[in-house]
């Protein structure tokens, strides 16, 4: 057995080198066809380090950047050669490679950003953030209760643009000697002021479910993830009903470390498929796709794992239910939106759609979500949270004059 598995690991090693050999050659073709930045023309820097795998953490915030390149230039930085080939596609502002820590060095020097944000929090953050002549701001890829949002890790960055009071309480109670007042900033979800895309499906008389799972996570304390729990189930059930309609949006890195996960994930799909071909009216939905945004707000329900994806949907303001994790090593914090949460059990999902018919039709529930929807977020009218992120950039661009000014001084 350790032959196999060295064998195993050993042709996984061999196609990695093989497809990153193929993607740095095609990208060499591709930047030299790419004008050359002027020196000094980025004011506002993304820096992402990660794989082409992780491209939903820096893709949630495409629109947000577009508008905001308006006003100051912006600029992706990628270290990964299958990132960039995507970058160079489809994001809507310019993307810079930096492969190495020489080409990083290049581009601090020859463009001296003075604000640089950061989406998740890989380690090689840490090689970006030794240039000391600019602001490091943690922005994230999205608000939840998850542990994640209160590491100590928030400590490293200068300033961290966060959804609202929630988001404060969480990190005042997690965190020692961490000054909020000045470090973090309000800024509400300006992803939901760009919600894309239109729905694949008619209007009719369907409910519409979307059922978002997460990933199972990398450790117990982690695995959220319903998917091989709940979700063959729930895919079952609703695929079952005429009634009903299913758009199944599970996350990019479902069945990546799992294969008991990843088997359950691919009989989901399997089940769209064979549902649409017995019915082709129903208009089942699998959804892999980049745009994010009228899943969450066209389905009359949403059934979500702990994660982003809550919180997300919580801005919308419309009905929502939560798998509960199966494993009892879960970490699940209660204190916030989960304490009133529509939690659906993994014995429960057989009566999925009764549950979501209740969920559609409970008055007060949707009372109870509009509360935590202004805890979470503030005020989520329309253009709201662009504004507030705006103002924070101008501030952070306001204090960066004012300590160069003190610098020059001395």
């Amino acid at each position: 057995m350790p032959i196999t598995n060295d064998v195993r690991t050993a042709f996984r090693l061999a196609r990695r080198l093989l497809r990153s050999r193929s993607q740095r050659r095609q990208l060499t073709r591709r930047l030299s066809a790419e004008q050359p930045l002027v020196p000094g023309s980025i004011e506002i820097a993304v820096y992402f380090a990660d794989g082409p795998v992780n491209m939903y953490q820096v893709r949630q915030w495409y629109a947000p950047l577009a508008e905001l390149s308006r006003t100051h230039p912006v600029a992706i930085v990628s270290r990964s050669p299958g990132t960039m080939l995507t970058l160079l596609d489809e994001a809507p502002v310019r993307s810079v490679y930096a492969r190495q820590v020489v080409d990083l060095e290049q581009f601090v020097d020859e463009q001296a950003p003075k604000v640089v944000l950061y989406v998740n929090q890989n380690a090689r953050n840490f090689q970006m953030m030794r240039y000391g002549r600019m602001w490091h701001v943690f922005v994230n890829h999205g608000e939840s209760d998850k542990m994640y949002m209160t590491t100590n890790q928030f400590k490293a960055y200068d300033y961290a643009l966060i959804a609202g009071d929630a988001a404060r309480d969480r990190l005042d109670e997690a965190l020692w000697d961490y000054d909020l007042d000045r470090r973090a900033i309000a800024i509400g979800r300006p992803q939901a002021d760009h919600f894309a895309g239109e729905p694949p499906y008619p209007h009719d008389d369907r409910t519409v479910v979307l059922y978002a799972p997460t990933w199972e996570g990398d450790r117990a304390a982690a695995a959220y993830g319903s998917i091989a729990s709940h979700g063959t189930t729930i895919a079952e059930r609703v695929l079952a009903s005429p009634q009903h309609r299913l758009v199944y949006r599970p996350h990019p890195r479902s069945g990546v470390r799992d294969a008991e996960y990843k088997a359950a994930h691919e009989r989901i799909v399997a089940a769209i498929a064979a549902a649409n071909t017995a019915d082709p009216s129903a208009h089942h939905v699998f959804d892999d796709g980049a745009e994010l945004g009228w899943q969450l707000a066209d389905a009359d329900v949403a059934i979500t794992d702990i994660s982003a994806m809550i919180y997300d949907r919580l801005a919308v303001g419309k009905p929502l239910i939560v798998t509960r994790p199966v494993a009892p090593e879960a970490d699940v914090d209660e204190r916030g939106y989960l304490a009133a949460a529509n939690w659906l059990l993994a014995p429960d999902a057989d009566d999925v759609v009764a549950r979501v018919d209740a969920a559609a039709h409970d008055a007060e529930e949707l009372a109870q979500l509009q509360h935590w929807v202004t805890r979470y977020f503030g005020d989520t009218t329309p253009g709201t949270a662009t504004a507030r992120f705006h103002d924070a950039i101008e501030r952070l661009l306001a204090r960066w004059h004012e300590v160069a000014r003190e610098r020059q001084g001395r």
